[in-house]
């Protein structure tokens, strides 16, 4: 049996065995795609920081699979998984990961702070919620436009205590606008946990002081996460406004490379291991007899290929050019 990787095409209530094995492979890409940077940073191949979405992997992944292609997509620094369903090449990932001159930002950046218009992926600055109010004059723009896409913005836990949350969810709400808000709360702005960060019990609550309909839901469990998204984009189509998701994981690394996470108490990571999406799901597959020794053998053979291809090719490819730094940067 081959291993096909599908887009998702089903209703909500219908996730094919096909839509299954390809979010299992989406999450397995997106951790080894993040385990490869790692590894390159390490070697001083990357300059700067790297950052992984170890964790988080169900979030990025289910939301992201619940759009279609004519929808916009918001991810932050952690949902390389997102920018993988959406239709983002593995080959592009590590070119801008590598910064070199044929990468998605000509190598002016080398972390997530990249975009692919075509692909409607448009990424955020490192002042996260900065990105809030654009994702919100994007769906302003797609309503007016009467395209019947949605906008999916993430924010993180800590991102979503500043003033660009409030005011764009405010606007989303006010003027009914087709925007899917996913907290990912990772229970850690950067060093700060939840129980400093807000006074709410959940950040879903924060929802109803706008008006509109917010969840909590277990982020770590990739088939609630596409079905909640799934639903909240239906919604969204039906001309009925935005929804704030809140998806609880654990970010099982550090902020960054250069953090060793060691504010993080030992028995709360030993807690979340138990928890890990790829596991989790990997165990429902096999018990469903979705997935089995020979597919998963493919798979992982595939990715493997894929990201090996990719790392040779961005390493062979040829760093930016220091005369077209102005390019793209100031208006004609």
């Amino acid at each position: 049996m081959s291993t096909k990787v599908t887009a998702p095409s089903r209703p909500v209530t219908a996730l094919s065995n096909a839509d299954r094995l390809s979010l299992y492979y989406f999450m397995r890409l997106a951790r080894e795609c993040d385990a490869a940077i790692m590894k390159l940073y390490r070697q001083g191949k990357i300059v700067g920081g790297a950052y992984t979405g170890k964790g988080n992997e169900a979030t990025a992944v289910g939301s992201a699979f619940a759009l279609q292609k004519k929808d916009y997509l918001f991810p932050m620094h952690r949902d390389l998984g997102a920018h993988l369903v959406k239709g983002a090449t593995v080959r592009s990932i590590f070119l801008q990961q590598l910064g070199r001159g044929n990468g998605p930002t000509g190598g002016r950046d080398g972390s997530g702070h990249y975009a692919d218009p075509q692909l409607r992926i448009y990424g955020n600055v490192s002042h996260l919620a900065a990105m809030i109010p654009v994702a919100v004059g994007a769906a302003l723009a797609s309503s007016m436009k009467k395209e019947g896409a949605v906008v999916m913005n993430y924010i993180g836990d800590g991102g979503s205590n500043v003033g660009d949350f409030h005011e764009g969810l405010n606007m989303a709400a006010v003027m009914n606008l087709p925007l899917l808000l996913i907290v990912e709360n990772n229970q850690y702005a950067y060093s700060t946990p939840n129980a400093k960060e807000f006074a709410a019990q959940r950040l879903s609550d924060r929802g109803v002081g706008y008006g509109i309909p917010a969840v909590t839901i277990d982020g770590t469990n990739v088939g609630l996460v596409y079905e909640t998204c799934a639903r909240a984009a239906e919604r969204a189509r039906r001309g009925e406004g935005p929804t704030l998701i809140e998806a609880v994981t654990m970010r099982m690394d550090g902020h960054s490379a250069s953090d060793d996470a060691s504010y993080v108490p030992a028995a709360m990571i030993e807690e979340w291991k138990h928890k890990d999406p790829i596991e989790r799901w990997e165990k429902i597959l096999t018990a469903d007899r979705v997935l089995h020794e020979q597919n998963k053998k493919e798979m992982e053979a595939k990715i493997r290929d894929a990201i090996d291809d990719a790392v040779s090719f961005a390493e062979e490819s040829m760093p930016p050019d220091g005369g077209k730094a102005a390019e793209g940067v100031f208006a004609p």
